[in-house]
């Protein structure tokens, strides 16, 4: 692997311990959103416990940082735009995992979902906007952001299968594909507590108060 390549990797993941919930909180209220509600650093916390406004700007810089993480190792290591080639497929988990364990905290934050977001869109645009469009839907319909979430995230695998295997194919559909079903498996797997809580019907549902 050459010199550039792994400083892709390891960028990636740096960008994405950037903990931006947890520095906006700290910076507006004086308070760590770790101590409060489901103590993630996510937008979902931030917005349920410092406010809509903390919130969104949250939800928007970790989706930056996604996409950010895949452009920057596309750049790094001479590959087109569009391209997804295996050390853009690694930074876009390695962002991921960054935003999930970052060194800054103790390797425990977010769930990942804003930051897969902005991988997603970098990676396919039109699978993410769609699995957004449905994340949407969920959310209005059940006023469960984590089922939107579980369900937005596992539906990109065949949205990508279905839009770049044959619609648009593209020359890099195993990558990823192998990058967007290990970031939605970890995910899946940081949300096993709300998956639990789902079935048992006490999920805390969007605008209700955190019990």
């Amino acid at each position: 692997m050459r010199t550039t390549e792994t400083l892709a990797l390891v960028l990636a993941y740096f960008l994405g311990s950037i903990p931006f919930g947890h520095l906006i909180v700290k910076l507006k209220t004086g308070k760590d959103v770790r101590a409060s509600g489901s103590g993630a650093t996510g937008a979902t916390n931030v917005l349920r416990t410092a406010g809509k406004t903390l919130g969104i700007l949250t939800f928007v810089l970790d989706i930056v940082k996604g996409v950010v993480a895949v452009v920057l190792a596309r750049w790094m290591t001479g590959v087109g735009s569009g391209d997804t080639t295996w050390i853009v497929a690694g930074a876009a988990i390695l962002a991921i995992i960054g935003h999930i364990f970052p060194v800054w905290l103790g390797f425990k934050a977010g769930k990942g979902v804003a930051t897969g977001l902005g991988v997603f869109l970098a990676i396919a645009p039109v699978a993410a906007l769609c699995a957004f469009v449905i994340f949407i839907g969920i959310v209005a319909k059940t006023r469960y952001i984590s089922l939107g979430s579980i369900v937005g995230s596992v539906i990109m695998i065949p949205l990508i299968w279905f839009w770049n295997g044959w619609v648009w194919p593209s020359p890099y559909l195993t990558q990823m594909l192998v990058a967007i079903a290990v970031i939605a498996a970890v995910i899946v797997f940081k949300h096993s507590e709300n998956i639990q809580r789902l079935m048992r019907g006490t999920e805390n549902k969007f605008g209700q108060k955190k019990t």
